[in-house]
């Protein structure tokens, strides 16, 4: 390979002197590590009410239900420590749409809205994640619209009828979990919480009801299935949420 003569080195370099210049000038700022922007106590209190919030969503359909108003207002008692406009839109919106889970009115794009925001809020680094502000801003837009958005909604006899035809077999397949020796507890559990899911996402609220009934019936007793009276009150739940499946498209 022959060599490359002097000058056309020496333009060469000169033709690069300006980016290595400033490429030399940013490095430090490269190095230097971003500070944070909130202490991190109160980061660490932001966490701690994420995962709490959390927890409670996952639970809604049995006892956690009762915990997701206090676990939003505590995770909005941080947002007003931080005084930061984006936290404090996101408490006030997550409060506004919890306000109708508790009405009993909330769309299934509400709840998937909700579902959306509350995953968000798990990121580890909390507050200081590089994508904080945009990601609030987001859902925030998406739980504002939900709430502000009409409450009626046609329902559809197709899906009401795909609806009362899955929940139907559901029904089999726990009744079947019921007559099993002993009892199947994880069977009967997991298919009323699906059926109160499904139910949910249909806003068909009384089956939903029902079936989070029988959902925590089987909870509090599943060690007791076997037992004449607790076999005897899951048949009877189960019976009134047949009875009520089988009412949905008449």
């Amino acid at each position: 390979m022959a060599d490359i003569p002097e000058h056309e080195l020496e333009e060469t370099r000169a033709a690069l002197a300006p980016t290595l210049t400033a490429t030399a000038a940013i490095l430090p700022w490269v190095a230097k590590p971003t500070k944070a922007r909130f202490d991190p106590k109160l980061n660490e209190r932001w966490i701690a009410a994420s995962k709490r919030l959390a927890l409670a969503w996952s639970e809604r359909h049995g006892a956690g239900i009762e915990d997701i108003r206090p676990a939003v207002f505590s995770l909005y008692a941080v947002a007003l420590e931080t005084t930061d406009a984006d936290c404090l839109r996101l408490g006030e919106a997550l409060a506004s749409a919890t306000d109708l889970l508790e009405e009993g009115t909330p769309s299934p794009r509400l709840i998937a809205a909700m579902s959306a925001a509350i995953e968000c809020l798990g990121e580890a680094d909390g507050l200081e994640h590089v994508s904080f502000a945009e990601r609030t801003k987001h859902f925030v837009g998406r739980l504002e619209a939900n709430v502000n958005a009409p409450g009626a909604n046609e329902r559809s006899a197709v899906l009401d009828q795909l609806f009362v035809d899955e929940a139907s077999e559901t029904i089999q397949l726990m009744r079947d979990a019921l007559a099993a020796l002993p009892p199947d507890a994880y069977a009967l559990a997991t298919e009323s919480i699906k059926l109160a899911q499904q139910a949910e996402l249909l806003e068909i609220w009384g089956i939903m009801h029902l079936a989070r009934q029988l959902s925590e019936t089987i909870r509090n007793y599943a060690a007791e299935l076997d037992s004449a009276p607790i076999r005897a009150q899951v048949e009877s739940e189960l019976s009134q949420l047949s009875s009520t499946i089988a009412a949905v498209n008449r």
